[in-house]
């Protein structure tokens, strides 16, 4: 008989308990697809003695996580601790380090340490497994280091965070405030009690980054993310955006410009004929451009226990296969380092959102200042009342570049009768 697959689990929290029901659930068909029985040796946790849920009696319990580096009864670590530092990243060096290879859903880890990580994995001929971490079940990784290594890819942009999406979703549905959506996404269990991570942008441009390297074959940069979230978008963007044809959706998207790599995560009009307008609720969708492949768009749960479950076995499985690939798609030495690109410097539409004192002269202000930018306006509508008793004013501009819609907005503050920063958002054409 093939001898097991034997992995140790570190965390056990919605994701690592689902790796064990599905592990368990589903032994014999994981068996026959990876070839070899795969068995759980050990688990780790904060708490052992925390009701999870499963039993988690046939396994033997690690106080250290670190242990299991070193243990000569395990092949295969899962990190499912979290975390961009400390236990998780401690636990993925030693687990190279030791021999071992490793299987992380840990976005935040790959995003700071994937390059350090890949030079360790590669130079111990060792496999560094990540699906989870990007998209959750969307197996999009693969599909792009593998299924579309052929390809150049152009550009690559999708929602690749399933609160802000629900949150969203939730306040076209509704007609919501946002502080009233984002609470009752808490409640749900959708949101953390701190949503920062989320609904500023953090969680997505950490995804972006991975993917962005996988996809162009540089260097992963997290900090030259452009990121913006959505805690500005009020209810009467979303009713306004619907009536110019639209959907808000927090977009991260990738490109390179010349030698220079743009990686932007904000929030974006989506035109309603879109496939990204299409996808509400907690759902994940990815495109990406290739210059023989054409268009790939991926779509699917990006969070929640089974489907994040689900992309850690395939990785296991994959192990257990023998089937091993640079890190990101290419060996670790070669990934290219790239300056950030400008945003500014592109052209588009936009919409610019403001809330202005109504009085007369107001709408004159501000098309001369739109005049001066050098920003036409294609659709306008003015309608409905501001919190502080001003009216909102909403208009899509004809394409321009972006600097200097950027510039008028800056200048529209300086008016005495715009009472809030204005909101400006791209379309995505």
């Amino acid at each position: 008989m093939t001898q097991p697959l034997r992995i140790g689990i570190a965390g056990l929290g919605t994701v690592g308990v689902g790796v064990v029901n599905l592990l368990t659930e589903n032994r014999d068909l994981v068996a026959a697809r990876a070839g070899r029985p795969i068995d759980i040796v050990a688990v780790n946790a904060k708490s052992r003695s925390k009701d999870r849920g499963a039993d988690l009696s046939a396994y033997r319990w690690q106080d250290d996580a670190g242990e299991m580096a070193a243990a000569n009864d395990i092949d295969v670590v899962v990190e499912l601790i979290g975390g961009a530092d400390g236990p998780a990243v401690s636990l993925a060096r030693k687990t190279l380090a030791g021999g071992k290879g490793l299987v992380t859903a840990n976005k935040a880890m790959v995003a700071h340490h994937g390059a350090e990580l890949a030079e360790l994995a590669e130079a111990h001929g060792l496999p560094l497994k990540y699906e989870a971490a990007v998209a959750g079940g969307i197996p999009v990784i693969k599909a792009l280091g593998g299924g579309a290594a052929a390809n150049e890819i152009s550009s690559l942009f999708g929602i690749l965070n399933g609160t802000s999406n629900y949150i969203l979703s939730a306040m076209e549905s509704n007609g919501a405030p946002f502080a009233h959506v984002l609470k009752a996404a808490q409640d749900l269990g959708y949101a953390e009690t701190d949503p920062s991570f989320d609904i500023d942008g953090i969680d997505a441009a950490h995804k972006l980054a991975i993917l962005a390297s996988l996809a162009f074959g540089t260097q992963i940069a997290f900090d030259q993310v452009e990121t913006r979230g959505i805690r500005e978008i009020e209810a009467v963007d979303i009713e306004r955006a619907a009536a110019l044809g639209y959907r808000v959706r927090l977009v991260g998207e990738a490109r390179l410009q010349d030698s220079r790599l743009l990686q932007r995560v904000h929030p974006v009009l989506v035109p309603l004929s879109h496939p990204l307008a299409k996808v509400t609720g907690s759902l994940n969708a990815v495109v990406a451009d290739g210059n023989f492949v054409g268009r790939l768009t991926f779509e699917g749960a990006g969070a929640g226990a089974g489907p994040t479950a689900s992309a850690v076995v395939a990785d296991i499985i994959d192990i257990a296969r023998g089937e091993q690939q640079p890190v990101f798609g290419v060996p670790a030495a070669s990934l290219r380092a790239v300056s950030a690109g400008d945003h500014d410097a592109g052209t588009g539409r936009s919409y610019l959102r403001a809330a202005v004192a109504d009085e007369p002269g107001v709408m004159a202000d501000l098309t001369a200042i739109l005049r001066d930018c050098g920003v036409s306006i294609e659709s306008l509508i003015q309608h409905g009342q501001a919190a502080d008793g001003g009216v909102f004013i909403a208009m899509i501009t004809h394409e321009t570049q972006h600097r200097c819609t950027a510039e008028a907005a800056r200048k529209m503050t300086e008016l005495k009768a715009v009472l809030s920063p204005p909101m400006r958002m791209d379309l995505l054409d």
